[in-house]
């Protein structure tokens, strides 16, 4: 049985497992708080799906510096933004407003490359440009792929002028209420 150090009570930490918007902040609650409540490593394991190893890092890890160190790390690292800071995506922004420099659509490739000459940079990631085009309110915009067997525009209106207009539906006799071909038949338990 692992010891829990008393950061929390068992009834606090339940509650941050309960209320925690972060699904690995949850998780993590999650199994401080079955080892609090005295569970063996091996049955938190088979509880949460966590290893017993990174149980026992995250434990160690909570009774060295607190319920702060739960959860995703890598978001609080403190460290700022490196490409895509708000300056460069404003004029990345207004760059956006008018067609790339070879035509057609914008890419991540090409949001990459434009970040890098703004940058400094021999390159950027293409990620990076995916990322940026994303931080912009920008989604996946492709056109429909063209069928390679489809009429040209001057078959399709030869078609159109040869074809016949097709003659107007007869609605469809449908029948409604009892059945006339055999007498009702009692469903009735006697």
């Amino acid at each position: 049985m692992a010891m829990i150090a008393a950061h929390l009570s068992v009834d606090a930490l339940r509650e941050r497992y309960v209320s925690s918007s972060n699904a690995r902040e949850a998780r993590h609650f999650h199994a401080i708080w079955l080892l609090a409540k005295g569970h063996a490593i091996g049955e938190v394991a088979e509880m949460t799906s966590f290893g017993r190893r990174w149980i026992e890092q995250l434990a160690a890890r909570y009774n060295a510096e607190g319920p702060e160190s739960l959860g995703d790390l890598h978001r609080r690292n403190g460290s700022l933004a490196s490409v895509l800071k708000p300056e460069l995506l404003d004029k990345l922004r207004l760059r956006l407003k008018e067609p790339p420099d070879d035509g057609g659509l914008w890419t991540s490739a090409k949001v990459a490359a434009f970040l890098a000459r703004e940058l400094g940079l021999e390159k950027v990631a293409v990620q990076r440009g995916w990322e940026a085009l994303k931080a912009c309110g920008m989604s996946i915009q492709a056109p429909r792929p063209k069928n390679p067997k489809s009429a040209s525009p001057e078959e399709a209106a030869a078609f159109k002028k040869t074809s016949k207009t097709p003659s107007p539906r007869k609605p469809r006799n449908i029948r409604s209420g009892w059945s006339k071909s055999s007498p009702a038949t009692n469903t009735g338990l006697a």
